[in-house]
């Protein structure tokens, strides 16, 4: 489970719909249908192959007499920080003053261009520090991050430059 969630490339379907949505039924084909994708990638992949790709696989895999249009949203590459580094053992140890339990390194998808950006222009590794619970529902409607979340994630950050600054 791990492997997926931290080291696999996805393709998921964020939004479909189509035909009569309306309350009730009716049995009608649907003249439109819409699906809003999104694909996390992996070091190694290209953002602009993969949607190349994509749209080549929908346009070959077509009925005959219909049109695609592919709106693209934007992108970004991968990145892999080594948990090894010198400013995350920095970090390991800024954490692990204010949190109660020694603090652990782990892999997460997710989608931020700027740290593929940062890497890619500068040379320089993201430095992604989590501080929210298992039951914040990121980007869900009802969303949430408690107050010591944001207590201790400020005093974890002010810990953190005392520690970059004794290396």
């Amino acid at each position: 489970m791990l492997e997926r969630i931290w080291a696999r490339p996805t393709l998921d379907v964020n939004g479909m719909w189509g035909g009569y949505t309306g309350e009730g039924s009716k049995t009608v084909i649907p003249a439109k249908a819409t699906v809003k994708l999104s694909c996390r990638l992996v070091p190694g992949q290209d953002p602009a192959r993969v949607n190349a790709a994509l749209r080549s696989h929908f346009e070959n895999g077509k009925p005959a007499g219909t049109r695609i249009r592919i709106a693209d949203f934007g992108s970004g590459a991968a990145i892999r920080v080594p948990d090894d580094s010198p400013h995350v053992r920095a970090a390991r140890r800024a954490a692990s003053r204010i949190f109660p339990n020694e603090a652990v390194t782990i892999g997460c998808g997710g989608s931020i261009p700027v740290a593929a950006s940062v890497k890619n222009l500068l040379g320089m590794d993201t430095l992604l520090l989590g501080f929210g619970l298992d039951d914040d529902r990121i980007h869900s409607p009802n969303e949430k991050f408690e107050l010591v979340c944001l207590e201790r994630g400020i005093k974890t950050h002010v810990c953190l430059i005392d520690e970059l600054a004794k290396a």
